[in-house]
């Protein structure tokens, strides 16, 4: 009976990890057409909201993810990136500066397109993109690509320890191509506990796991599928949950003109994102698995929080939302072409 179990649950897990992509894609149709369970599960929270800490479920499915990757992050090696921390330096360097400069080319660009509205929706919403530090999902791509575990782990750390300084200056940076109301929200987005919310749901659930190695690496090893099966499933209901407060109003009333934009600039930061994680590996030369996790670090920005910030702090400017969530989803594609592309299935 335990073996049959076994058979069922491993054939779920290749199920999974083998066609990803178009799970993925299948979550974001239902959060269009079926949003209300998304609405409901965004709603769940654990604690009082009453003069108390609230903490919401996709902060949980965050945590969950850095935990799994704090679990899978060998310390010894972890030290030995911090002993050399070029690398890491770099790609959190890079992180901030890249989709700045991709926003100054972007608003060059955006002169010539006749709704100045929105062209600012657009420079705001990815705004808030480039503002967040390296994506924890990204550890788990690249955990499933046989990444480098520990840089993984150290750049979304690192990039989030550094978060209340940069996000700041990158949405400061950001602030003089906008104008009107769209340069007060920025200015809004700049304050706030962002930071300590990262820090909480990030920082404390990774070093929580990395504790757990504690009690041994045998016991991981022999869990490490079942980790990597429930980093698929965290994804796809993170994704579904926080595409179902944006996309059903984008599908009753769509703007082709503004969608086509919103994805051509979406699509566009986010290659050249990826593209530069290559470009810096190779520039390094860096071990192969230290150049996967540049890539998916460097192409994948903490987008669950963007959603949460934009959805609050940006709430009368419902349009300047769109890339913030366009990009959630283009950045997961570009990641599993990516993994296939090196040569592996998402299982790694």
């Amino acid at each position: 009976m335990i073996d049959g179990n076994e058979s069922v649950f491993g054939r779920v897990r290749e199920f999974v990890h083998r066609h990803f992509l178009w799970l993925l894609i299948v979550a974001y149709v239902l959060a269009a057409l079926w949003p209300g369970p998304g609405e409901s599960l965004r709603r769940l929270a654990v604690g009082s909201s009453d003069g108390g800490v609230a903490i919401s479920l996709p902060m949980l499915l965050l945590a969950v993810l850095l935990f799994n990757a704090g679990i899978g992050a060998n310390v010894s090696e972890l030290a030995a990136v911090l002993r050399r921390p070029r690398a890491l330096v770099v790609g959190v360097v890079a992180n901030v500066l890249v989709p700045i400069g991709f926003l100054l080319i972007l608003a060059v660009v955006l002169r010539s397109w006749p709704d100045p509205d929105e062209a600012q929706c657009l420079l705001v919403g990815l705004a808030v993109v480039a503002a967040m530090p390296v994506a924890g999902s990204s550890t788990a791509w690249a955990q499933n690509a046989n990444g480098s575990a520990a840089l993984s782990l150290g750049l979304v750390v690192l990039s989030t320890l550094l978060s209340p300084v940069t996000t700041p200056l990158t949405l400061a940076a950001v602030e003089p191509l906008t104008q009107g109301d769209y340069a007060v929200a920025l200015g809004e987005l700049g304050g706030g506990g962002t930071g300590t919310f990262l820090l909480a749901c990030v920082v404390l659930p990774s070093l929580a796991g990395m504790a757990c190695r504690c009690f041994g690496i045998d016991w991981i090893n022999r869990i490490k599928p079942i980790i990597k099966f429930i980093n698929s499933i965290v994804l796809l209901v993170l994704c579904y949950a926080n595409a179902s407060s944006v996309l059903p109003k984008i599908a009753a009333e769509p703007d082709w003109d503004f969608l086509a934009l919103c994805l051509g600039a979406v699509v566009g930061l986010c290659l050249a994102a990826f593209a530069t994680g290559w470009v810096l590996a190779r520039l390094l030369r860096s071990s192969e698995s230290q150049t996967r996790s540049l890539v998916f670090a460097l192409g994948m920005n903490n987008n669950g929080t963007g959603i949460v910030l934009a959805c609050s702090a940006l709430a009368g400017l419902p349009g300047a939302v769109l890339p913030v969530l366009a990009y959630n989803l283009v950045q997961h594609l570009v990641a599993g072409g990516v993994n296939r592309r090196l040569g592996k299935g998402i299982e790694g």
